[in-house]
C-alpha cells in the first residue's frame, strides 16, 4: 500500500506592519530607534563599524577573540563583579559579528534599561583585556574551530571563499578565521584592534516603548568619552567571474559522504535586484519546497537537503550551493545541481513556484519581526546598508509584487552556472575519475 501525499499550496501571508522609526543626533552620535508602544521589554544594540572586515589579512578571528574578552571583566570591576552586576538585571552581554558590523547589546524590562546601557558601555569602551584572560580566550577559540575543522564542511566553505574572492583580501578567508589565524593572535593585536574600532561613537540602536525611554540619556551614556570619526565604508567590491566552470578537490581520505559547495560571486546587499534576487534564490534552492531540494532530495535520493541561496554583506555577495551526499552519487549530484542552476537561469520561474516563495518569504516577516530584539536586528540593517527607514514597511509589498518577468530576469542576470567553481570534499581517491569524467570543468587538487 502507498500513500501518496500531495503537497499543501501556500497560505496567505498575515498582514505586517513595520514599527515607526525614529532618528536623531545625541551627544555626539546617531540613535537609531523603533516605537513599541506598551512593550514591557526593551533592547539597546551598539553598532560598531568593526565588523570582520575590518581585520587586517593574517589576523582573522579578531572579532571573535575580542567578544569573548568584553566579558572577562573591565578596567572598574573584575569578571566576576561584572557578571554579578549584569546578572543582577536579569540580562545578559550579546554579541554579534558579521563582514560589515559589530554588535553588542542587551535585552531587559525598560524600567532597569538605563543601568543594563550604562554596563554594555562599560565592556565596550573599557573592557579590562587582561593580557591572560586574552590569551585563554584566544586559545578557547583556537581549539573550539580546532574541533568544527576537523568536521566536513569549513575546510570546503574557507576553499571556496578563497576562490571567488581571493586568499590574499581578508573577503578571502573565514568569517571567524581559521585554527591557525586565531591561534597566532598576540595581547597586542587584540588591544589595537579594540582602539581602533570600539572607542568610535558608532550607533546606538533602541527598539521599545519609546514613551518610556529617554534616548537623550542613553545617548549621553553610550556616546560620552568615545571619539574618532566615522571610517569610510567603501563602495562595492568588483569581483570578476571565473571565464570557466572547474572542479576542487579537497581530499579527506575514507570519508563516506562528499561535501559539495558550489558558488560565484553576485551582488551586494543595497543592489536594486535584492529582492528578485531572493525569489529567484528561494524558488531555486532557499527553501523545503525548492526546485534543487525536489531534485537533489526527493527525486534522485541523494541527500538529506541541499540549499542554494544569494546571500550578501554591504560591498560583495555570492550565491552558493551547500549539500553533503554518499560518496558513490558524487558526480551526478554535482550534474543534477549544475544543471538546475542552468535551467533556472535560462528559463525563470513559474507562477505557481513564485506563489510559494512570495507568501513564504513575505510571511516570515510577521513571524520573525514579533520581538524587541528582532526589531533591533532589522534596524541594524537600515543602518549597515543605508537604507530608507521605511524599507521594512515596504518590504512585504515588494515582496508580493515581485512578478514572473522580474524574478526571472534576475535569475538570467545573476546565475552563472558557467562560472560556477565547484568545491568537493570527498575521498579523493573514490571519486576523482567520475568528477574528470562527468565533463563540469577542470579538476584540480587543492593544497592544503
Amino acid at each position: 500500500m502507498t500513500l501518496i501525499a500531495t503537497r499543501p499550496g501556500p497560505g496567505a501571508a498575515r498582514p505586517y506592519r513595520f514599527p515607526q522609526v525614529v532618528r536623531r543626533s545625541a551627544a555626539g552620535g546617531q540613535v537609531v530607534a523603533a516605537h513599541l508602544p506598551g512593550q514591557n521589554l526593551a533592547v539597546a544594540l551598539l553598532l560598531l563599524d568593526g565588523g570582520a572586515g575590518r581585520e587586517p589579512v593574517g589576523k582573522e578571528g579578531l572579532g571573535g577573540v575580542l567578544a569573548k574578552a568584553l566579558e572577562e571583566g573591565t578596567a572598574q570591576r573584575d569578571a566576576t563583579a561584572y557578571a554579578l552586576a549584569i546578572e543582577a538585571l536579569g540580562t545578559e552581554l550579546v554579541t554579534g559579528l558579521d563582514w560589515d558590523s559589530f554588535q553588542v547589546s542587551v535585552q531587559v524590562p525598560v524600567d532597569r534599561l538605563s543601568a543594563a546601557v550604562e554596563l554594555l558601555t562599560e565592556a565596550v569602551r573599557t573592557p579590562k583585556l587582561d593580557p591572560a584572560d586574552v590569551r585563554r580566550v584566544r586559545d578557547d577559540e583556537a581549539t573550539a574551530l580546532r574541533m568544527d575543522w576537523a568536521t566536513p564542511g569549513p575546510r570546503a566553505d574557507a576553499v571556496l571563499r578563497a576562490d571567488l574572492f581571493g586568499a590574499d583580501n581578508r573577503w578571502g578567508r573565514p568569517l571567524y578565521g581559521d585554527p591557525e589565524s586565531v591561534a597566532a593572535l598576540d595581547v597586542d593585536d587584540v588591544t589595537v584592534f579594540h582602539s581602533e574600532w570600539f572607542i568610535r561613537p558608532g550607533t546606538l540602536i533602541v527598539a521599545g516603548d519609546l514613551d518610556r525611554i529617554d534616548l537623550d540619556a542613553l545617548a549621553a551614556t553610550v556616546f560620552t568619552g568615545a571619539g574618532g570619526a566615522a571610517a569610510d565604508k567603501g563602495g562595492p567590491i568588483e569581483v570578476a567571474l571565473p571565464e570557466r566552470r572547474r572542479i576542487i578537490l579537497v581530499d579527506r581520505p575514507g570519508s563516506v559522504q562528499s561535501t559539495l559547495r558550489l558558488g560565484h560571486p553576485s551582488p551586494h546587499r543595497a543592489h536594486p535586484d535584492h529582492v528578485p534576487m531572493t525569489l529567484a534564490g528561494t524558488v531555486l534552492g532557499g527553501a523545503f519546497t525548492s526546485r534543487l531540494n525536489h531534485l537533489i532530495r526527493e527525486v534522485r535520493g541523494y541527500t538529506y537537503g541541499i540549499r542554494g541561496d544569494f546571500a550578501s554583506s554591504r560591498r560583495f555577495g555570492r550565491f552558493a550551493i551547500s549539500s553533503g551526499v554518499q560518496t558513490a552519487v558524487t558526480a551526478p549530484a554535482l550534474v543534477e545541481a549544475v544543471g538546475e542552476v542552468s535551467r533556472t537561469r535560462l528559463t525563470g520561474v513559474t507562477e505557481d513556484e513564485l506563489a510559494v516563495a512570495r507568501f513564504w518569504r513575505a510571511g516570515q516577516l510577521s513571524v520573525e519581526l514579533q520581538s524587541p530584539r528582532a526589531i533591533a536586528s532589522a534596524l541594524t540593517t537600515l543602518v549597515v546598508h543605508d537604507l530608507p527607514d521605511d524599507y521594512h514597511a515596504r518590504l512585504r509589498e515588494a515582496l508580493l509584487a515581485a512578478t514572473v518577468e522580474e524574478v526571472s530576469a534576475a535569475a538570467a542576470a545573476h546565475l552563472h552556472p558557467e562560472s560556477l567553481t565547484l568545491v568537493v570534499e570527498g575521498d579523493s581517491a573514490v571519486i576523482r575519475d567520475e568528477l574528470v569524467a562527468a565533463g563540469l570543468g577542470e579538476v584540480v587538487d587543492h593544497a592544503p
